[in-house]
């Protein structure tokens, strides 16, 4: 058993203090990053303008130190275990890639063009709709274990499920946003989009495999677990000062259009309950364990919202409706997430 299986496999499920009141910090980088860009707006467009090919450096470097932590985490020679829960593994791949980008395709549809056109800026309406497109289409690579060691969840099979999701994610992502977003009508420059994928995809699994292989050949669980231990409030920190930057640059629309924040949060909310009950609902169907069940609901229905945040902002800039949209994925996670796995707990004796 290697390394990794052996830190996802603690019987005591903790959610971190920072990651319980992630909703919280978001809500006050909001407040500082409205207030620092009405004060220094210098500053920001001194920032928004450092980029190559679109793709923002310093939002880059942030984006790195967020992601390549939770990479680290990820065993790939866990791939080989998914014969043993190949129904499970199937279901979770059904919703992530054939189902979620499409229903929040069709859901933003419905809720930004049709039912609440009329309270939302007309140029941005398709932004907004790009922002949900991209949140939807990555799946979660970090959270998932903490949700699924909340509902008791097989670690073998999250380990491997994350795994097979992120080497998919490597050559899918792409094209799925892409094809969507021409679908919506919406231009994408797809060299960006590729870039994207390189940068926020490729480079960091490859640094954060080759940190991971570099620990674990020197036989020393105690450094594994005190790096990650070590790296993991960076990731947290640079996540929270990306936000600061993001709502420094949206602080007028959110200023002047506060309920532009709950429309987008609403086709977000029924995506991570379908999806999620989806999932759960063929897990039971095709008669898998509830150890299997749960965790394959959470990976469904959750977002890899600092690869969208980063994907948003490259392809369609700060100031753009798809950036705001991703960090609304971040605002409602950790609360929706929790009552999904509440919800998968309670029903477990249903699983009999």
């Amino acid at each position: 058993m290697s390394n990794i299986n052996m830190i996802n496999t603690s019987p005591i499920a903790k959610i971190g203090f920072f990651e319980k009141w992630l909703t919280v910090w978001v809500f006050i980088c909001i407040a500082i990053g409205i207030m620092l860009g009405q004060m220094i707006p210098s500053v920001f467009k001194l920032i928004g303008s450092l980029e190559i090919a679109k793709v923002n450096i310093p939002v880059g470097l942030l984006i790195w130190v967020m992601i390549i932590p939770m990479l680290i985490k990820i065993d790939f020679n866990e791939i080989h275990k998914i014969k043993e829960h190949y129904k499970g593994i199937g279901i979770t791949l059904f919703v992530n890639w054939a189902v979620k980008p499409f229903s929040m395709a069709l859901l933003a549809y419905i809720f930004l063009h049709k039912v609440f056109l009329v309270y939302l800026p007309v140029d941005q309406i398709d932004s907004y709709v790009a922002g949900l497109i991209i949140l939807a289409a990555a799946p979660c690579t970090a959270m998932v274990f903490v949700w699924s060691k909340l509902t008791n969840g097989d670690p073998h099979f999250t380990l491997s499920q994350v795994a097979l999701n992120d080497l998919i994610m490597v050559f899918a992502f792409a094209p799925i946003v892409g094809l969507l977003l021409g679908v919506s009508a919406i231009k994408v420059p797809f060299d960006t989009l590729l870039i994207s994928v390189v940068l926020y995809i490729v480079i960091p699994v490859i640094i954060a495999q080759s940190l991971r292989t570099k620990l674990l050949k020197s036989g020393d669980n105690n450094n594994f677990e005190t790096l990650l231990h070590r790296l993991h409030p960076f990731s947290l920190m640079a996540l929270l000062c990306t936000l600061i930057l993001l709502f420094g640059f949206q602080g007028e629309t959110i200023i002047h259009q506060p309920l532009i924040i709950a429309i987008l949060s609403i086709p977000i909310l029924i995506q991570v309950y379908f999806n999620s009950a989806l999932a759960y609902l063929l897990n039971k169907a095709f008669k898998e364990s509830h150890c299997i069940a749960g965790p394959s609901a959470l990976i469904g229905a959750s977002n890899f919202f600092e690869l969208a945040v980063a994907t948003a902002i490259s392809l369609f800039g700060f100031n753009s409706g798809a950036a705001l949209a991703t960090v609304v994925g971040v605002l409602i996670e950790v609360p929706v997430m929790l009552s999904v796995v509440c919800i998968v707990n309670k029903t477990k004796n249903w699983y009999g």
